[in-house]
Formats: structure tokens, sequence, C-alpha cells
């Protein structure tokens, strides 16, 4: 065996919870294998899409050859620095706004909440070392894979260099995934800024907090942190948050966030960051309107960046974007036949669950279609997608515009809360559900959830798409009473009304005054 000298890795704060957290997915005593004569597969980056191949690779019984290798700490984004943080923060976020709710429930509520915000951060560093042992390194090697850490190199068409030992491959899968991008607002490096991967390491409440980006990621965090006890103030280059997503979604949750006190800088042209002794300060136009923002600390949450740096993809003729990362086909494949990519590294669609979609697409064509069991594509995928906010808004399939823009003909079935019983009682009516279904047909394109807990209601809308049920059968499926679900129902027999004729209707008008 090799001992691979690599730089001790460490989370802040070290307290007991990250320190359980690294010893799982980087630990400090790891001894890198002595590497096999050949791998059937070599995977560069373990975050989910890594993770997803190396284990289904390993655990289909054939006694594949797999290699893992991550610079830095398994698990990736989703474990460390993105989807178990950021929701575990949220859900604590979530008790404030509710007890904000209170009053119009009954519930006198004082006026002061009392958020212990160290408490809700250790609180996210206990949960996510707890579920780090899923990721870990000693997992993997357990499931029959080779777990190198380090950083992995191309050096010729079938071998990747880690440290001082070389990895021969049939073929290789890069999944190393993406980064927070830096926007060019000339002082920002110098006065200091965090990102998804560094805010989570805070221990102590910044009292005045800057986010940049109106997108999923700095809405979420912008809403927990007031939430939390942070003056918030959003700058978003567009007019609207959430430009990329339903306009009525988000402007239900732009109404909200000015409720909760943040205050919104739109059409924002951040020009210049200066570092003064009241902390930060933020020089900026809207609207032709100059202006300036002293803030403790600035959240940088706009767009993601490729990590291609350091592969050597030129070697092994891999082709690739900097904004976009590497290029690939409809079935994952690089320029280079024997080398695939999955996750962020490679994909508009940046989510944990597209990443795990799409790492099972690439065992099946990396493993299967050699062997003429047939290939998969991405295009393929139904991929609905949540911004946890609250509401949440969950999306899947296709909008209006996009049905328009493929030259279908659509119809769009809108279901108000206000007019759902359950939503009524729990006093969450300003939301909606939209279907968009194809015109003269009851075939769904897409839908639209605005709801405290839409994330959990889209997957009954996914799964009609994907086993091609349509509002009919939708019309017949019965749902509990009273829940925020029956949504759906309603907009389906919204549908079947349609289908009645004026003979009909007078038909049914007629029957029922004999009756």
């Amino acid at each position: 065996m090799s001992n691979l000298e690599f730089e001790r890795v460490t989370v802040r704060p070290m307290d007991e919870f990250n320190q359980a957290l690294v010893s799982q997915v980087h630990p400090a005593d790891w001894v890198n294998p002595e590497p096999a004569k050949v791998y059937d597969l070599v995977v560069i980056g373990a975050g989910t899409a890594g993770l997803v191949v190396a284990a289904g690779a390993a655990g289909l019984g054939l006694g594949l050859k797999v290699a893992l290798i991550e610079k830095h700490l398994m698990g990736g984004d989703c474990l460390n620095v993105g989807c178990v943080p950021s929701k575990t923060i949220i859900r604590s976020a979530r008790v404030v706004g509710e007890l904000w709710d209170g009053k119009e429930l009954g519930i006198n509520i004082p006026k002061h909440i009392d958020v212990d915000f160290s408490a809700v951060m250790a609180r996210m560093r206990r949960i996510r070392a707890g579920i780090s042992p899923h990721d870990s390194a000693a997992r993997f090697q357990k499931l029959g894979v080779d777990v190198f850490l380090g950083s992995g190199r191309f050096t010729s068409k079938n071998t990747v260099e880690v440290g001082d030992q070389t990895l021969r491959f049939k073929k290789a899968v890069i999944a190393t995934g993406a980064r927070a991008a830096q926007p060019a607002i000339p002082g920002l490096e110098q006065a200091g800024y965090l990102t998804n991967e560094s805010v989570f390491s805070l221990i102590q409440r910044p009292e005045r907090l800057a986010v940049i980006g109106g997108g999923p990621i700095g809405c979420e965090l912008a809403q927990a942190f007031r939430r939390l006890g942070c003056e918030v103030v959003l700058f978003h280059r567009s007019s609207h948050i959430l430009n990329k997503e339903d306009a009525e979604a988000a402007e239900i949750l732009q109404k909200v966030l000015i409720k909760e006190g943040i205050r919104l800088v739109l059409n924002a042209k951040l020009e210049e960051v200066v570092t003064v002794t009241e902390g930060k300060r933020l020089y900026f136009s809207s609207n032709s309107h100059r202006d300036s923002v002293t803030v403790d600390e600035i959240l940088v949450g706009a767009g993601r960046a490729p990590n291609i740096e350091g592969l050597n993809l030129e070697a092994v003729g891999v082709e690739y974007d900097k904004q976009h990362g590497v290029k690939v086909n409809d079935y994952l494949q690089t320029t280079n036949p024997k080398i695939y990519a999955a996750g962020d590294i490679c994909m508009d669609w940046k989510f944990t669950h597209a990443a795990d979609a799409a790492a099972r697409i690439v065992i099946k064509n990396t493993l299967f279609s050699p062997f003429g069991l047939g290939r998969s594509k991405l295009s393929s995928l139904v991929m609905p997608w949540v911004t946890y906010t609250d509401p949440e808004i969950a999306q899947v399939g296709m909008s209006e515009q996009q049905a328009k823009e493929q030259g279908l003909d659509v119809e769009t079935i809108k279901i108000p809360f206000s007019s759902v019983d359950r939503a009524i009682a729990d006093g969450e009516e300003s939301g909606f559900l939209k279907i968009h279904h194809k015109k003269g047909s009851d075939e769904i394109l897409g839908a639209t959830i605005v709801a405290r807990h839409a994330g959990e209601m889209i997957s009954e809308v996914t799964t009609a798409i994907v086993g091609k049920l349509g509002l009919n059968k939708l019309s017949g499926v019965i749902h509990p009473y009273p829940t925020q679900a029956e949504a759906i129902k309603k907009a389906a027999d919204a549908y079947r009304r349609t289908l009645l004729t004026d003979n009909t209707k007078r038909l049914l008008g007629f029957l029922t005054k004999l009756s």
C-alpha cells in the first residue's frame, strides 16, 4: 500500500461535530490502496454523481474494479455545503416564520423571538456529521471501491495520476461538480465574502447581511438568515427575483420576502465594495438611482462555475467550456468516447437528484450498452425541482412559455389554494397549482406548485408524466380530505368538466330534474 501525503483537511469550526464529519469524509489517517492493474471504471469526484456511479458499479456483483478519487470532502456539495446544511437551517428558520404567523392563527407570540444562532448552526453541524457515514471513505471501501484521496489528473488516454500513483482505466467518469462563481465587482475579493462553501462555518450571527443573487440559493438563504435575526438586503440584477421561474410564483415569494423585512434591490448594478470602519460598504445603482449600504458580511449566491481546473482534459481530448463545463452528448459521453461526465460539471440541472439520475445513466451507458443492452439519454429524464423558500416553489416539466416555444398548443389549469379547504384551514391560501396540458388532450406537459410543502406534492405530477398518466387518470385518484394535494385532483376534475359537450350538459340537466 502507498500512503499518499495530502494536506490535512479542516472544516471550520473544528468542534466535535466537524471533527466527526472530517473523520468520515476525508480521514487524516487514510492510506490510499495500491492501484489495481487496470480499473473497469475510474471516477473523479465523490459528490453525488461520483458516489452513485462508484457504488452502483461496484454493487452490480460483476466483480468490476472501480476507483473513486476525491481531493477534498466526500459527499461533495450536497452533504457538506449544500442540501444538508441549508435545509437544516431552513428548518430552524421556518419555526420563526410560523411564530410570526401565530397571531393570525389565534396564538399570541411575544414580539421578540429569541433565536440562538450558535445553537442553530451547532444543530446543523451535528446533523451533517450524523449523515456523513453514508458518504464516508470507509463505507465505500467496504462496498469494494478503491478510494483515493488526492487530486486526480489525466496523464494519457487511459491513465489518471493521483499523487505518485497511476491508475489505468477502461472507462472514466468526470464528476468534479461546480463551485460558487465570483461576480466581477471591484473590491469584493479584498473585502472578503461568503459563499455556500463558507457560510455554514459561521458561529456568530452577522447583524447585517448582503446577499448577491435573487435566484434559488440567494432567496433561500436570504429568507433563512432574515428569520434567524439578520438585517438582510438582497441584490438582484433583474426586475424581479427568480426571473427564470414562473412569474406568478416569483411574485408571491417576492411579496413574502418584502413582508418579512428583506430589502430588495432589483435591477441592481453593484459597482464597488469598500472596507470601512463600520463594515463592508457596497456601492450600487438601481433604476438610475445610486446608493450604498454597509453590512457585516456579504453572501454571494449568483451562479456556478465548473471545477475543470487541474484535470488536464486536453491530454485526453475532452472538450470543455469554462462557463458551462465539460461538453457531453445526450448519453453523457464526452468528446473522448471512453470518458463520461455527470452532475454539475456538465449539466444545466444543478440538483442533487439530477446528479443521481445522471449517474444511473452513466452506469448503464458505460457498463451495459457495449453489450447491446441499450443506452439511456439525459433528455429522457422528467426533472422536478424545488426552491426551498417559504412558501416553496416546485416545478416539473415544461412551463407554458417553453411549450409554446416548442410549437405545442398548450392550455393551463390554475387552482388557487384559496379554494382548497386544507390550505384555508392552514392559513396558507396565497399559493396555487398550475398544470399545463396539450390542447385537446389530457397529456400533462408540466406543473408549478406554490405552497409551504410544494416539494412534497410535486412528485405526484412527476409520476403522472413519467407514467404517461393524463388528467383523466388523475381525476380518478382519491386524495384524503382535507389535504393540500387535493388541488391536483381539483385540476384534473376541472379538465374533465371541459369534456362535457353542450348536449351532454343539457342531458345531465334533464336527468337531474327527473331525479
